[in-house]
């Protein structure tokens, strides 16, 4: 729906063409062109300027991030690396979960191409502010469209950080609303896998978000100064090497990391920041040793 959209390239394994089909009847002003299997993989990637990567399967009842790790990291390794090849330029938004870790595969990944850019390679943690944006309205009846509720850490569990106390419009909370909010914002999407009793995870408001940060990368590479998102980025912010917190997006990519929002946080905030720490270093050390796994599996065969 976007006119920021020229041209939409669709790629998966199966079932693109009826999709593509189906898209292309939008009376919108971008051209659909689909692309079915790895064969074809190279033509939808060349000349594109945002690559988004939702590959891979969903998580089900009782599944952790970590059961879906094995089988999401070897589809984005494979697709990143058919990113190095032909359109290394391109912005990369990465939504296959775990993003803690697929993040850094695709970091390593692109370095081992020789094209690794950090201010294009993006972990896309949109849903959690709109999540929070949204709790918040709520909780607080504020009117939607003004809230901006700054999330950051990571992509999973207690490694999403809400700073509640960095709510705009300025707003306050009691202990009790912060600690009930900041477990919601981070079971949510808990809460969608049990509703939907068995038959899938959080598909229509990921899409949302993703859809947001497209547009705002969009709006980025078309010149808008003022474009904001908070996202999962190679960063200096904190001792990890990978941290999602707000950032200003600009023509070539992250134009600066927004610092201010981690000043003068709440005790609480400050507690539960160093509290993810742990489990975010270890979920990117994964995604590192993944990629480096294979590289020697692949040498020794």
């Amino acid at each position: 729906m976007s006119p920021l959209v020229s041209e939409l390239h669709l790629y998966d394994i199966a079932n693109v063409k009826g999709v593509a089909a189906d898209l292309s009847h939008c009376n919108t002003p971008s051209q659909v062109l689909d692309f079915t299997g790895p064969s074809e993989l190279a033509n939808c990637l060349k000349g594109v300027d945002v690559v988004v990567i939702p590959a891979g399967v969903p998580r089900k009842p009782g599944m952790t991030r970590d059961d879906l790790f094995n089988i999401n990291a070897s589809i984005v390794k494979s697709l990143v690396e058919a990113v190095a090849d032909n359109c290394p330029e391109a912005f990369i938004h990465i939504i296959s979960n775990p993003v803690n870790s697929t993040v850094p595969i695709a970091a390593e990944v692109l370095k081992q191409k020789g094209v690794y850019n950090p201010k294009k390679l993006f972990g896309v943690t949109t849903l959690d502010v709109v999540r929070a944006n949204t709790f918040v309205a709520q909780k607080k009846n504020l009117n939607l469209i003004d809230v901006d509720v700054p999330v950051v850490g990571g992509h999973a569990g207690i490694t999403i950080l809400p700073l509640l106390s960095k709510t705009r419009p300025s707003v306050t909370f009691t202990d009790e609303e912060t600690e009930q909010l900041t477990k919601r914002i981070q079971n949510a999407g808990t809460e969608v896998v049990e509703a939907k009793a068995g038959a899938g995870s959080a598909t229509l408001s990921m899409a949302y978000a993703a859809a947001r940060f497209v547009e705002s990368s969009l709006r980025a590479l078309a010149g808008d100064p003022d474009v904001y998102e908070c996202t999962f980025v190679q960063s200096e912010l904190t001792e990890l090497p990978f941290f999602a917190s707000r950032v200003k997006l600009g023509k070539n990519g992250v134009e600066s990391i927004i610092s201010a929002d981690l000043e003068g946080v709440t005790e609480y905030e400050a507690k539960a920041l160093e509290a993810l720490k742990s489990e975010l270093k270890v979920s990117i050390e994964k995604g590192i040793e993944f990629v480096h796994k294979q590289q020697t599996a692949a040498a020794s065969v």
